[in-house]
């Protein structure tokens, strides 16, 4: 009797430690799986970013351009780069852009297409005390970029100084809508980033993007299967030095 009573003392740690390493398990599974999709996403960017441009697609497909499927992608587009009502983005640096640092702002315009419709253009970095030279008024230009969407902004993301056209993330919508740059019905869903031309003196400062992210996901893995490996151990020797009763003999 005494036995079968400790031996129900002992299910509710046996159970607790089954499910603790379970799910630390788990853990260490979903980060290989992690670790094959971020192998492939790093493959796609990089394949991306190597590609010779293609010409922007026209309006009538921008709804079939998909972020997994589309961003960074290079392109290139010619148009008229409408100065009047730029926007900026606050910066400090930048982790795809190796050539930037310090603070300064990220310089937005619409680009009016031969087709009426309208792309918004991140023109590149100014730095704070950069001067910004007049572009050629109502002159088509050839630009070549990268497919970029939206950022959300966070929770602890300012409030846009409408005022002084001053964002804090890169929501080329909000700028359009804001600035009335276009009906929203005629600005492509996305924006872009450009690589080229570079101005020959002064800012925005274009230039190539360089992605390069984090691929940790191993370690994480190993790292929960070691956390489960020793959660078992010390339940082993824990359960070890638990006293059982004889059983007893009739």
């Amino acid at each position: 009797m005494k036995r079968a009573t400790a031996g129900r003392r002992l299910l509710v740690p046996i159970a607790t430690t089954v499910v603790i390493v379970a799910v630390l398990l788990s853990l260490g599974v979903w980060q290989l799986e992690r670790r094959v999709d971020k192998l492939a996403l790093i493959a796609a960017l990089d394949d991306r970013l190597a590609a010779a441009p293609v010409a922007l697609p026209p309006a009538a497909r921008w709804g079939a351009v998909r972020k997994a499927r589309d961003e960074f992608r290079r392109v290139t587009l010619t148009g008229v780069i409408d100065a009047d009502e730029q926007a900026q983005v606050f910066a400090s640096g930048s982790p795809l852009r190796k050539d930037v640092s310090g603070t300064g702002v990220w310089v937005f315009a619409p680009v009016r297409l031969a087709s009426g419709e309208t792309v918004v253009v991140n023109r590149g970095f100014l730095a704070d005390g950069q001067e910004m030279p007049p572009l050629p008024a109502n002159e088509p230009v050839t630009l070549t970029g990268y497919i970029r969407f939206p950022e959300p902004p966070g929770w602890l993301t300012p409030h846009a100084d409408r005022t002084k056209h001053l964002w804090f993330v890169r929501d080329h919508l909000a700028m359009a809508q804001a600035l009335g740059w276009a009906d929203p019905q005629h600005v492509a869903p996305f924006y872009i980033d450009l690589e080229a031309p570079v101005p020959t003196g002064g800012g925005p400062k274009p230039g190539p993007l360089q992605v390069s992210l984090k691929n940790d996901h191993l370690q994480y893995a190993v790292t929960w299967f070691l956390l489960a490996a020793a959660v078992t151990i010390a339940f082993g020797f824990w359960l070890r030095g638990q006293k059982l009763p004889p059983s007893s003999s009739l």
